[in-house]
């Protein structure tokens, strides 16, 4: 199980990322245009510079569902590879035979 701070501090990160996504789309296209003036795009680009920084979407981490876990993510199911093993061998996820021999 992971920590609840960092549980707590990626949800935080996936709400401000969801909530500041129209301003940074809008703001990277001024950027990104080039037919407008160079000083339009600089200024579009320092406005972008001082949303927060857990408002980038580069910075959510992709966590189980279940336990928190950041690593061996299995994105199709949203979970890790353990707490999928274990939620297979109880016979919860449908479709998924655990193999024996």
């Amino acid at each position: 199980m992971a920590k609840k701070s960092m549980i707590a501090r990626d949800v935080k990160r996936r709400r401000m990322a969801k909530k500041f996504s129209a301003k940074r789309e809008r703001l990277k296209a001024i950027a990104e245009d080039m037919s407008l003036p160079m000083d339009e795009r600089f200024a579009a680009r320092l406005k972008l510079a001082e949303l927060p920084r857990n408002s980038s979407p580069n910075r959510i981490r992709n966590r189980c569902e279940v336990t928190g876990r950041p690593r061996g993510y299995y994105r199709k199911l949203r979970m890790s590879r353990i707490a999928l093993r274990e939620l297979g061998s109880q016979g919860q996820i449908p479709g998924l035979i655990k193999s024996s021999w």
